[in-house]
């Protein structure tokens, strides 16, 4: 497999893509404003003890305090315990922790949402082949090595350079190193760790005492190994300044590096596409297939669909197909898109308990590429995928979208019908109130239209109901939920705020539909308002120019402008 790595640095941002067989599958992006918190660690003062939730609140100085649960506060036995072990059921936060005391913590999960950010006090510090943790005696070896003969060697390895009372976890890129070079990794990590001690003791209260490294800082530690093929830059500078690190972490990795200053490195590798389109709720599939990906806070649910795709032999392939196709695509996304937490996946209905699972081995075959911790549940009678997926961070929709200021994040707005029932009653409200005997309604132009009617039916009914005389004006300029209604005193006010076009006025509009029970002529609209354009009925759909020859208080008469 192909395994590339492009970097794009901006002046506001800087972005990476992991690609396999020149797919984007990963997607990272550090902004200068809004930097990635995970990793960081903190002197900060408990501000909350909560012993109803087992938890406590802790000020480390930034907008929201951080969230710290009891099994994150006890000291750790190992760092792969049950959360619900015996210790932390026996154990109560008001016994481990008090209001006012400071503590070091570490961030683990980024602030989503209105939540702030998980810390715990089992602090981590990766190397390029270790990760420290200080405050535990443990020795862990990467899942993803799968030789049980180079498991033993490097732990073996990290027992003889581990620090005494502290603990270490080899990476999947320790693989086949030597002790020389463990030893060293391991020696920069403590003097890291004694520098964030010596900064937490005489600093203020809350601090920083240590940041992460940046975005392709951590690429270069955490992605770029042996098996990517190359790493491309579109800037010179970080070029330079990545292959300087690389003489001191792996020199070896240096002829993979590549420079290539495009102007927009993004979109010549077809990745400013792949981006476009995961932040949108469809995804076709190969065979024609699709997905429809609906995310919640907590939980995203996929439908699977067989589109366009009809098969070639019989119903029970065709779904199949369909399934496997949407397995392997569905890991991909949720790779891409930084889905997190529970995800319910619905596939097309397999009769055959050798078809699902068939589509079940394939989906965790595609899931092992995934770092990020995901468990697959299993498959229901219904065809439903039960996963969890490990949220650290916000989902790419949530760095790159924010929720419509219009319809709240809801996704819809009212229909015509609904709106157009709940502004006559308060239109009837407003009749009531006052005591003018002109009234003049603004909204969007498809609400007013509905609230005019075919030929200024509704309207007529409205004034008969209300006893009022009523102008209805549409405006582009008001959201289709929002109306303005008010009171007319003055006749030259009347004038001036109720029909949106005069008699002779030239106008360039879109003829839409033929008139009801004239079809000779046509139906333009201004803003909602009616034009009845004689002779308009074989224009429609064509957009023209038209002089208003007369205005009544529901529509006007116009003619066309010949050029």
């Amino acid at each position: 497999m192909l395994k590339e790595i492009v970097v794009n640095v901006g002046e506001e941002e800087t972005r990476v893509a992991l690609l396999e067989d020149t797919v984007p599958v990963e997607i990272y992006i550090e902004r200068s404003v809004n930097q990635r918190l995970v990793g960081n660690i903190f002197k900060g003062r408990v501000e909350n003890v909560l012993p109803g939730m087992q938890a406590a609140f802790v000020n480390i100085g930034l907008e929201k305090n951080a969230f710290l649960y009891v099994e994150d506060a006890l000291p750790a036995s190992t760092p792969e315990g049950n959360g619900l072990s015996g210790s932390v059921l026996g154990s109560n936060i008001c016994d481990i922790l008090k209001q006012g005391q400071e503590i070091i913590v570490q961030i683990v999960k980024e602030p989503i949402g209105t939540k702030g950010p998980r810390v715990t006090t089992h602090i981590t510090l990766p190397g390029r082949y270790l990760v420290l943790m200080p405050t535990v005696d443990y020795i862990g070896i990467s899942r993803r090595i799968d030789s049980e003969k180079e498991r033993e060697r490097l732990k073996d390895l990290a027992s003889r350079v581990k620090p005494n009372g502290m603990g270490v976890i080899v990476r999947t890129v320790a693989e086949g190193v030597e002790e020389e070079e463990m030893r060293q990794d391991i020696t920069l990590l403590v003097k890291l760790w004694r520098k964030i001690l010596s900064r937490a003791a005489h600093g203020t209260v809350p601090n920083v005492v240590h940041r992460d490294l940046e975005l392709v800082q951590r690429i270069l530690r955490d992605i770029f190994t042996e098996d990517v093929d190359r790493l491309i830059l579109d800037s010179h500078y970080e070029y330079e300044k990545v292959l300087d690190l690389l003489d001191i972490v792996d020199p070896r990795l240096k002829v993979k590096v590549f420079l290539e200053e495009r102007e927009n490195l993004f979109e010549e590798y077809g990745i400013e596409q792949e981006i476009e389109k995961a932040l949108k709720q469809k995804v076709w599939l190969k065979c024609g297939g699709y997905l429809v990906i609906d995310q919640a806070e907590a939980l995203t649910i996929v439908d699977v669909n067989t589109g366009k795709y009809v098969g070639t032999t019989n119903l029970e392939d065709t779904v199949l197909k369909t399934n496997l196709d949407a397995a392997k695509e569905l890991a991909r996304q949720l790779r891409l898109r930084k889905i997190g937490g529970i995800v319910i996946v619905d596939f097309i209905d397999m009769t055959q308990e050798a078809h699902r699972n068939e589509v079940l081995q394939v989906l965790e075959e595609e899931i092992k590429k995934d770092k990020t911790k995901t468990n697959v549940l299993g498959i229901t009678q219904l065809g439903l995928v039960e996963m969890t997926r490990k949220k650290v961070r916000p989902s790419l929709a949530e760095v790159l979208q924010k929720p419509c200021p219009y319809c709240e994040g809801r996704g819809k707005v009212m229909s015509e019908e609904t709106l157009g029932i709940h502004f006559k009653n308060q239109i009837y409200n407003m009749a009531r109130q006052t005591s003018a005997q002109t009234i003049l309604v603004e909204a969007h132009p498809v609400v007013a239209a509905r609230l005019i009617g075919s030929g200024g039916i509704s309207l007529r009914d409205l004034e008969s109901k209300t006893g009022k005389s009523l102008y209805i004006r549409g405006s582009t300029n008001h959201h289709i939920e929002c109306v303005t209604i008010r009171p007319l005193q003055d006749n030259e006010e009347i004038k001036a705020n109720t029909l949106p076009v005069k008699p002779g006025e030239v106008l360039e509009v879109r003829v839409e539909e033929p008139h009801v029970t004239n079809f000779h002529d046509g139906i333009a609209r201004v803003n909602g308002f009616i034009l009845d354009i004689e002779g308009g009925g074989a224009l429609v759909g064509e957009t023209i120019p038209v002089e208003v020859s007369k205005v009544y208080r529901t529509y006007a008469k116009a003619r066309p402008v010949k050029i």
